[in-house]
């Protein structure tokens, strides 16, 4: 075998402290996959004390992350400590041009200043991965960026956030409210204590916008993915889209063409027929379409300390055996800066719900909305009043232009029959 690849750890949370477990678990038969052994040699974290349940002090410890990249006899850095910028940022960009390759788990940055140190690590002629950024344990990248390779990849979508699909699937199987449940959740630990991140859509659109880059070959564009979360979902429309075949999930979905390209995370309905519809709790799944090779199915567990540190420790194989290749699938200098496509042509059908007065008239307001914009209704669901004296009122329409359903909903914006704001879902294809 070779010499050792020397490894340092910024950040000893729960996925830090996993990739010491793992690499000490699995050290021998890591080290014969990949033809040499890899070795921690030095950490860093904020707090020496803390007790990780892993053995730091045979490790060299370093306060400042940052010097990390600097250290002597380490090959390559390992970034765990989060966040877009500040000390991560500042210690993937160190580490990069110290000649030094940099392993990440960090979607927010690779998501905002993935571009910037695609660029750097090529042009020191070091790796830069972050298959842990996306999906945790699932090899979604590595499959998308080596396996795909010789596809034109046609769509990217998927459920990318394991919180807002543990709410949502037992929102669908308890028939409680998103309140509730986002309460259990975070007492699980699914979720933060300030869960915005997941439930607003932001964790996914990071991830859905590394995903695209690597399937169009554009360069990463985070602020071109309308997002909206799942805050807003309720009990009522899980039981409409159980009605209806359907069931709710939080999807980003990804394309690019002619009209440029196209980034959406949003909540979606989707068919009891499709793969996505059976993933439940807080597991993750991606959907990629190729021209030659067709639909390609990825699910497993999208966070956690175990499945996290394997992506981790999956590139550091990857770095020992020699394998760098380009982050992004091709050089950065290759990748096209994809303008956001107009969606107002965009075409499919729509679930909207609507919360109104208990009057005469309502009904037909909404109808004339529908009409006047030249949205075609498929189905409208009138159910009985609730304990405020509201009612819920859902439409699912015929396939049509978005700009339409858009135009629809702006008539009935300010109208006094109506109870808060609409709801609107897209329905997959």
């Amino acid at each position: 075998m070779g010499e050792a690849l020397r490894v340092a750890v910024a950040g000893l949370g729960t996925v830090g402290a996993g990739v010491i477990r793992l690499i000490d678990a699995n050290g021998e038969l890591i080290a014969r996959r990949a033809g040499r052994p890899i070795e921690i040699v030095a950490v860093s974290a904020r707090d020496r004390s803390k007790d990780r349940g892993v053995d730091i002090a045979r490790f060299d410890w370093v306060d400042d992350s940052t010097a990390l990249a600097r250290h002597d006899g380490v090959d390559v850095v390992v970034e765990l400590v989060g966040g877009a910028d500040g000390p991560a940022l500042a210690l993937a960009r160190e580490t990069l041009t110290h000649g030094r390759s940099l392993v990440t788990a960090n979607k927010a940055m690779i998501a905002h200043h993935g571009l910037e140190l695609a660029h750097a690590a090529e042009a020191g002629g070091v790796a830069l991965k972050f298959e842990a950024a996306v999906a945790g344990g699932i090899p979604v990248i590595k499959g998308l960026r080596e396996g795909a390779a010789a596809n034109a990849i046609e769509r990217v979508y998927g459920i990318l956030n394991g919180t807002c699909n543990f709410i949502l699937s037992r929102m669908e199987a308890e028939g409680r409210d998103f309140a509730e449940v986002l309460a259990e959740a975070q007492a699980k630990g699914f979720a933060e204590a300030d869960p915005g991140f997941d439930i607003d859509g932001v964790d996914a659109a990071h991830k859905l916008s590394i995903l695209a880059s690597i399937c169009f070959g554009t360069q990463p564009a985070f602020g071109g993915v309308a997002t909206m979360g799942v805050r807003h979902v309720i009990a009522a429309d899980i039981a409409e889209a159980a009605a209806l075949g359907y069931r709710v999930r939080l999807v980003g979905v990804a394309e690019a063409d002619g009209n440029g390209l196209f980034q959406r995370v949003h909540p979606h309905l989707v068919p009891v027929d499709h793969p996505l519809a059976h993933v439940t709790g807080a597991t993750n799944a991606v959907v990629a379409e190729g021209n030659f090779v067709g639909r390609l199915f990825f699910q497993g567990a999208g966070a956690g300390d175990g499945p996290t540190a394997s992506a981790v420790v999956a590139d550091l194989i990857d770095i020992a055996r020699g394998e760098f290749g380009p982050p992004y699938a091709m050089p950065a200098a290759s990748l096209a800066a994809g303008s956001p496509a107009e969606t107002g042509e965009r075409r499919g059908r729509a679930y909207l719900r609507f919360t109104v007065e208990d009057r005469v008239g309502v009904l037909a307001e909404i109808a004339a909305a529908m009409r006047d914009a030249g949205v075609s209704i498929e189905s409208l669901m009138q159910r009985g009043a609730m304990a405020d004296g509201s009612v819920l009122v859902a439409i699912v329409t015929h396939e049509g232009p978005e700009r339409c359903v858009a135009q629809a909903l702006d008539k009935l914006r300010g109208s006094t029959s109506l109870v808060g704001q609409p709801m609107w879902m897209h329905i997959l294809q």
